[in-house]
């Protein structure tokens, strides 16, 4: 959508144009949520949604659209040969609405946000009359019980549906939310080159996460190894934080997870990572015995206990979590509550509602 914007701003003074969305993808696909087509009544297309797949579909749908002002939404697979689908087997969910020139004032203030550099989410609900607004991080505003669900997804950086998956009418006040957020996401840096980040690479990245594996050691620190990972870098993870620091790239959402095992990188890991400015979260895994031998030789490099104590150790919640795989679902359950100020405790011990405040 943000590289279709300007050209809907040039068109809405004058007509309509019906605005055609990936709101949901499963599988394999060409394209990601948030991909965009903008059609206009005379069936001018800018942009694609699947290369070519599903578009002369939506075209169809767009001008009926238009013609009506009534949104529609349309799912594609590739399971069926005898009607219009993708080829690469998976399926996506195509939401198509009607803009026009009262529409102007939310696109140019999203417009003006996304040229500042700002980040910001564009929430639209999938009625056949979408309610629109634009969500800022920390000026989130109450809208039909959303606004939590969207800072989330703004907070990590990704797209994302949320709201009522049913048509009950405890979900009615919910409804059915596409929030698509023009940030970078979230990072999540991987000290160590080992089965355990592995596992939490691949875990990781299902959240959203953009995650970098880095280890100084090369023979087991390649793509091979971590397919899910976005960069696998081959560095003193020490060495590597303080360029990504210098250049800008760690900020206060990112995780720091080191996963070495060994005081020779993960001391001098730790004690990079405590003199950065303040990140999202901090964690070492390893033993109490562990941790409390870091712990020793931290002080003897001069951090005070007050440092240390921003290092999540022994890292991870307590979930009898043994396999790398289970260990990752323990790391992560932490950094989410540690995220949402949540309690981590099973829900049935508290009382009012599931969905934590903030």
């Amino acid at each position: 959508m943000r590289d279709l914007l300007g050209q809907m701003l040039d068109l809405l003074p004058r007509e309509p144009v019906a605005l055609a969305r990936i709101v949901d993808r499963t599988g394999a696909g060409p394209r990601d949520t948030g991909a965009a087509m903008a059609i206009t009544a005379d069936e001018r297309v800018i942009g694609s949604l699947s290369g070519g797949c599903v578009e002369s579909a939506i075209v169809i749908t767009a001008g009926q659209v238009l013609l009506d002002g009534h949104a529609s939404t349309e799912r594609f697979t590739g399971d069926d040969e005898f009607t219009v689908g993708l080829p690469c087997g998976g399926e996506i969910e195509v939401f198509v609405e009607r803009l026009d020139h009262t529409d102007l004032p939310l696109l140019r203030d999203l417009h003006s946000a996304l040229s500042a550099h700002q980040p910001v989410a564009y929430a639209t609900t999938l009625e056949a009359t979408p309610d629109r607004k634009l969500l800022r991080p920390g000026r989130i505003d109450p809208w039909r019980d959303l606004d939590q669900d969207a800072g989330a997804l703004l907070a990590a950086g990704h797209n994302g549906l949320i709201g009522a998956q049913d048509c009950t009418p405890a979900a009615a006040s919910r409804p059915r939310t596409f929030v698509q957020v023009f940030r970078s996401p979230a990072r999540m840096i991987l000290a160590g080159a080992n089965d355990y980040t592995r596992a939490l690479s691949v875990a990781a990245a299902q959240l959203g996460y953009h995650v970098t594996v880095v280890d100084a050691r090369e023979t087991f620190t390649t793509p091979a190894r971590f397919p899910a990972a976005d960069e696998v870098v081959v560095d003193w993870p020490h060495r590597y934080l303080t360029a990504e620091n210098q250049a800008g790239r760690v900020d206060s959402r990112t995780v720091i997870c080191v996963l070495t095992h060994d005081p020779k990188f993960d001391v001098p890991t730790l004690t990079t990572a405590l003199h950065l400015p303040a990140v999202a979260f901090l964690g070492a895994l390893g033993s109490r015995r562990a941790h409390t031998d870091r712990t020793r030789r931290l002080h003897e490099l001069g951090l005070t206990d007050t440092e240390i104590s921003r290092i999540r150790s022994p890292l991870g919640l307590d979930l009898a979590a043994h396999t790398p795989e289970e260990t990752a679902i323990s790391i992560l359950a932490q950094i989410l509550a540690d995220r949402g100020g949540a309690t981590a405790q099973p829900l049935t011990a508290l009382d009012g509602p599931i969905h934590h405040r903030s």
